[in-house]
């Protein structure tokens, strides 16, 4: 019994060992949090597993702008916002050397060991990544200066190799010449920091350069490509067929998103992060956390999938979609598009029967969960968010009547356009509530109806406005 117990525990063991481990992070550098304490908080905000977290600017200094060096205060306070957000460092850069040549700084070595020594504070990060671009484009054609970087990168993972840790370098190589390079440099200390960006511009495919290349040797993966669009809308690449690759080969390990931003949004930091993030995740299958869990058990995937793309328009609208924020206001208005279902198919069902008692009970329902999504929304978005989710999901009826009224007659009174916003205002909360498009733009037809007499009784000939503003219209080269 004994040795069954043992057996099975080891195969387990075994088994969970084996198991693959892929996770999704970000560098602080691109996403403008360079070791600021908001990287924690932005990257838990953007969905990240983890962060790749930068030794500082280096410029033409002989050391790295690293406060994690002299600073023990901002250290504690590193580690205390990693653990209580859940957010690791899953590697340290020297994105320096991007712009510093590796091959002529004096003090390499000092550089490395600082890097080392932040990566034992920052709780014990294994691997390190180290750009070779500032080596120049072509460095690897001069035998001479290639000899000085595998000689030093050979020192500098020795260093690392005694410390139990790994320099992953980034190398404008495909996997021939990488397997080359890191023969040459002869160090268990020196890994490839696998970069896609690199393999596209080479001409070559990502999964079978993978494959040649070996898990073994690639350390960590920067999973993006040059900016252009995000990377679900990238067709230089096919993300799906990396992860088959990546599963046969069953590597492990840290992919972190460098690039792949949206050019039309460039600036919008948390949006082409978390739009990345969201999309790796999905396609390697790791767990998309929200507060929030969505109503979809039982019901049918396609009709999921539809309310899903229709609630995705409040967030594309407030510009979250894809953040944890977003994820949580997706599936608040998705159950609430759900609700209102299950409360018109009882009222359908109930019908059959006795129509008075399905009404009733409808109505009762409605008014019972009529503020749910406005309590639920408030403790994610602030009451102008809130307004732009209700405003989305009446088709902007009221945004759009109450500027054409105010263009259609321009004399308005500030107490009479008062008055036309508060009834749209009112129109749209019944809006809310009604079970399709035509129930939803007739609540605001009785509305209209309200507006245009309440407009009559203080004077206005509204035929003659109307055509009036048509004229104004139509010499502004609109039409109606």
């Amino acid at each position: 019994m004994k040795k069954s117990l043992s057996f099975i525990f080891l195969s387990l063991f075994s088994l969970s060992t084996l198991a693959q481990d892929v996770k999704v992070g970000v560098c602080d550098w691109m996403i403008l949090k360079r070791q600021k304490m908001g990287e924690f908080e932005l990257a838990h905000e953007i969905g990240a597993d983890g962060i790749e977290m930068d030794m500082g600017g280096l410029g033409k200094n002989d050391v790295f702008d690293n406060k994690m060096r002299t600073d023990e205060a901002s250290v504690k306070l590193f580690r205390h916002l990693s653990d209580s957000l859940n957010v690791p460092i899953g590697a340290v850069a020297m994105s320096g050397f991007y712009g510093q040549s590796f091959a002529t700084k004096a003090t390499y070595k000092e550089l490395v060991e600082d890097c080392l020594q932040t990566m034992q504070k920052m709780g014990n990060v294994r691997v390190a990544f180290l750009p070779l671009g500032g080596c120049g484009s072509e460095w690897y054609k001069d035998k001479q200066l290639r000899k000085t970087i595998v000689d030093r990168l050979h020192e500098v993972g020795e260093m690392a190799h005694k410390q139990g840790k790994v320099i992953g370098i980034d190398t404008p190589f495909g996997a021939a010449d990488n397997l080359k390079f890191l023969k040459e440099i002869k160090s268990k200390g020196i890994g490839i920091f696998y970069k896609w960006q690199t393999i596209v511009e080479l001409g070559l495919d990502i999964p079978t350069d993978m494959q040649k290349l070996g898990a073994k040797n690639i350390v960590a993966m920067h999973s993006s490509v040059a900016d252009s669009v995000c990377l679900r809308d990238d067709k230089s690449l096919s993300v799906s067929e990396i992860k088959k690759a990546i599963d046969k080969m069953k590597w492990s390990g840290w992919m972190f998103v460098e690039r792949s931003r949206d050019v039309r949004r460039i600036k919008s930091v948390a949006t082409n992060y978390a739009n990345n993030v969201d999309y790796l995740k999905g396609i390697f299958n790791i767990p998309i956390v929200a507060d929030v869990a969505l109503d979809s058990a039982g019901r049918d995937a396609k009709y999921v999938q539809t309310i899903l793309s229709r609630s995705k328009k409040v967030t594309d609208e407030l510009n979250i979609s894809y953040t944890r924020k977003g994820r949580n206001v997706l599936n608040i208005v998705a159950n609430r598009y759900f609700k209102l279902n299950d409360i018109y198919a009882e009222r359908d069902e109930t019908k059959k029967t006795d129509k008075k008692l399905a009404e009733a009970t409808a109505d009762a329902k409605l008014y019972r969960y009529h503020f749910d999504l406005e309590a639920r929304l408030a403790n994610y978005l602030n009451p102008k968010q809130i307004e732009t989710v209700k405003d989305v999901m009446t088709y902007n009826v009221v945004r759009v009547t109450y500027e054409a009224q105010c263009d259609m007659i321009p004399t308005l009174t500030k107490e009479e356009k008062r008055q036309i916003l508060a009834w749209l205002i009112e129109a749209r909360e019944f809006a809310m509530d009604a079970e399709n498009s035509n129930k939803k733009h007739a609540a605001f037809g009785k509305y209209k109806g309200r507006i245009n007499n309440y407009l009559s009784s203080r004077g206005y000939d509204l035929t003659k406005e109307r055509e009036a503003w048509a004229e104004r219209v139509k010499a502004r080269g609109g039409t109606l």
